[in-house]
């Protein structure tokens, strides 16, 4: 069902000042940025197979914390999810393909006990 972590994400006041940061003193190395809605910037930083989410949103409110899942089969695994009672946070929907394997992927969002968000891939 889950392969691996995809990544995680951090919220951070200033997208540039932090991609720079992790780039210069860790040896990432951004491989994908884009707008996404609400004003929300994200960039995707790369070091080996980790992937680190930046996210940034323009009025600066944002808090939390979140960690992506890759499953192997999207339909399946949210309607366990569902069925199981797992709390949904934001619907199945499409999202941007970083790299060419993920064309056609889709993500969907479930609530952890303590708040989190917890993001699948796939």
């Amino acid at each position: 069902m889950f392969k691996r972590i995809d990544h995680v994400a951090i919220h951070v006041t200033d997208l540039d000042r932090s991609v720079v940061f992790y780039e210069k003193h860790f040896g990432f190395k951004k491989y994908f940025q884009h707008a996404a809605t609400g004003g929300l910037q994200i960039a995707y930083l790369k070091l080996g197979d980790t992937v680190l989410e930046l996210t940034h949103k323009t009025d600066g409110a944002m808090s939390g914390f979140h960690f992506c899942l890759e499953t192997d089969n999207f339909d399946e695994t949210v309607y366990k999810l569902q069925k199981d009672g797992v709390q949904l946070i934001r619907a199945p929907h499409d999202t941007a393909a970083r790299e060419p394997r993920e064309n056609g992927w889709r993500r969907v969002v479930f609530g952890g006990p303590d708040g989190e968000q917890i993001e699948l891939r796939g």
